[in-house]
């Protein structure tokens, strides 16, 4: 039994001096500031998840600012720091190796070779073993992440939460949040017959064959019957998850570019989330969080909320499988 010392009743900066597993006890409101206090390295030997961000929002259509997001989501993660992870009820980390890699690097003046840049170093990541969790940045970020999980694992049923489904024509050049769906489509990468799309509440003009759950229709299924849409759409397919922020209603994700009213609640969202544990999930990102626009830290305490859940189903797995 190791003695309380007084003088240094909680130790700080898990990010950089913190042990690979087990939770940390650090004060939420002091300390560096990685995500949920996991160790930052790019050392992957025995690692089984990394937090990759991605603070990118030139290809946005509307207010930028989701550069801004992976700092934000970091930041409000010091929120789970330290307790049993509430809905998973164990620490995460006492058998489930997590590090946060920092950040992707890019030219911000030669956008054009941003793309590559993002899928390269991806590419680097996902060779280790480890499972990918990435915040961006504006949903452009997911193009190149689903090029190289599909390189990996063939073409990918696509979980989605939006509230665009992001399928407008798309050049196979453009720098747009808006195509990439329509370009992983055409270029084999999504598999509809096994994609989904959750909250969605614009119009595009092309749905390419993946299934749909709009916005209204969660009132009547509530959260066990999207559940079920999704787990029968996607069967046994490797599954990659992506969640847009403004997937849900403004009233709890102000601080996006493009808000659309009539989204989902927080609750209704991670409940879904929660509930997709038996899906074979090979990777995952969330994205659009836009702090200038935030209030209180809301959107960037759910954008927070959706990659602790990604990370909860993954050590879930694991712990079930021993």
């Amino acid at each position: 039994m190791t003695t309380r010392d007084p003088l240094r009743p909680r130790p700080t900066d898990n990010a950089f001096l913190g042990p690979l597993k087990g939770g940390s006890h650090e004060p939420t409101y002091s300390g560096a500031l990685s995500f949920m206090r996991r160790r930052y390295s790019r050392d992957l030997a025995g690692v089984d998840a990394v937090v990759w961000g991605i603070p990118l929002d030139t290809a946005t259509s509307n207010r930028p600012g989701a550069r801004f997001g992976p700092q934000a989501i970091r930041r409000a993660s010091a929120l789970f720091d330290g307790d049993p992870q509430y809905p998973f009820g164990f620490d995460l980390f006492e058998d489930f190796a997590v590090v946060d890699y920092g950040d992707a690097v890019f030219d911000y003046g030669r956008l054009w070779e941003a793309p590559e840049a993002i899928a390269a170093q991806a590419r680097d990541i996902l060779a280790s073993g480890a499972t990918l969790v990435s915040l961006g940045g504006d949903h452009f970020v997911t193009w190149p992440l689903l090029k190289v999980h599909a390189e990996r694992h063939g073409p990918l049923a696509m979980v989605h939460f939006d509230a665009h489904q992001d399928t407008w024509d798309d050049d196979g050049e453009r720098l747009d949040h808006g195509t990439f769906v329509a370009r992983a489509v055409k270029d084999g990468i999504v598999d509809p017959a096994r994609s989904i799309q959750i909250g969605i509440r614009t119009q595009a003009p092309a749905d390419f064959g993946i299934e749909i759950i709009h916005a209204h229709e969660i009132d009547g299924l509530g959260a066990p019957g999207v559940i079920r849409r999704i787990l029968e759409r996607v069967g046994d397919a490797r599954a990659y998850i992506t969640f847009d922020i403004d997937g849900l209603d403004p009233a709890f994700a102000p601080g996006t570019g493009t808000p659309v009213a009539g989204g989902l609640s927080t609750r209704e969202a991670l409940t879904v989330l929660g509930g997709l544990g038996s899906l074979d999930i090979v990777g995952a990102d969330v994205t659009e969080v836009a702090p200038a626009y935030d209030h209180a830290d809301i959107t960037a305490i759910a954008g927070a909320s959706v990659a602790h859940h990604y990370l909860g189903l993954l050590a879930s797995k694991r712990r079930g499988g021993k």
